[in-house]
């Protein structure tokens, strides 16, 4: 892609002009870098989608999941996207990224005059690992008063540390596929050395008992992904539990290639359901006679 520097800003040269900053912003024990997508427009946009990469949370970076983010924010009617890091699990494990996701939260919602956001609405987004986050951000934000969130969106997410599911168990029994088990068996070893943790709702949401009260959500998972059952039950667990939720299964992808949830969110129906999410959500907060 074809991109010009513009005051220390990089502007995309797409079907639309995007710009892209990187920046720092604020986590739990300090700052986290992180990367802001806007439309070069003015005045300040409605909705805010705070984003966490994947990476099994041992690694990954704002690269990632940055092709993605470009087509997100155009796809989706320009909302503000605030990509953050978290602190990885060699550095420190659970629950450093858990709290990171939270406190990142946070702090968009206290600085939403550098985010160029008017306030009025904030989503949680994640993918693979960041999908986990973007689910316990919601529940922190439930459970700590604040603050309040339109909505969550989870691609692809890891939510059972146990690997239980039936997508996941058959990984061992197929040659080409046992690798991208034993990544998430270590995965979870790293970001979860005492086996205790490992029950814990922040730590594992599938595993939550109480999922009440929580923002509306997007679940997309891909056939042919080990993480596809995991995510499609929590989405059954949110529908029992009241909340208003959206599942939706893509196309097959070679899940075992590196980046390739992102790769599949780019070409797969995700930016569609997305988009359609967004906008499921403004017509729901529109004033009557809208």
């Amino acid at each position: 892609m074809n991109a010009a520097v513009l005051n220390n800003e990089q502007v995309a040269e797409d079907q639309h002009e995007l710009v892209v900053k990187d920046i720092e912003v604020g986590g739990f024990e300090g700052p986290l870098a992180g990367r802001l997508y806007r439309a070069a427009v003015d005045g300040k946009r409605d909705i805010l989608i705070v984003f966490f990469h994947g990476g099994g949370f041992d690694e990954g970076d704002l690269d990632e999941s940055d092709s993605f983010l470009r087509r997100l924010a155009d796809a989706s009617g320009y909302p503000v996207v605030l990509s953050s890091t978290y602190t990885l699990a060699p550095v420190k494990p659970f629950p450093a990224a858990a709290e990171d996701a939270h406190a990142v939260v946070n702090w968009a919602k206290k600085n939403k005059t550098k985010l160029g956001w008017t306030g009025k609405r904030l989503i949680v987004a994640g993918i693979e690992a960041g999908g986990n986050l973007a689910a316990v951000a919601a529940m922190m934000s439930r459970d700590r008063s604040g603050p309040a969130l339109t909505g969550q969106i989870l691609i692809m997410p890891m939510l059972d540390t146990g690997l239980s599911s039936c997508s996941m168990r058959e990984m061992p029994t197929c040659p080409d596929k046992a690798r991208v088990f034993d990544e998430c068996a270590a995965a979870y070893r790293g970001y979860l050395p005492h086996a205790a943790d490992r029950s814990h709702p922040y730590a594992s949401p599938l595993q939550s008992s109480r999922l009440k009260n929580l923002p509306p959500a997007l679940i997309l998972s891909a056939d042919d992904d080990p993480l596809r059952d995991e995510a499609e039950a929590y989405g059954a667990k949110l529908i029992n539990a009241g909340v208003k939720t959206t599942v939706r299964r893509m196309a097959p992808a070679r899940i075992e290639e590196p980046n390739a949830r992102n790769e599949c969110a780019c070409t797969g129906h995700a930016l569609h359901e997305i988009a359609n999410f967004i906008a499921g959500l403004e017509s729901d907060n529109a004033p009557p006679g809208s």
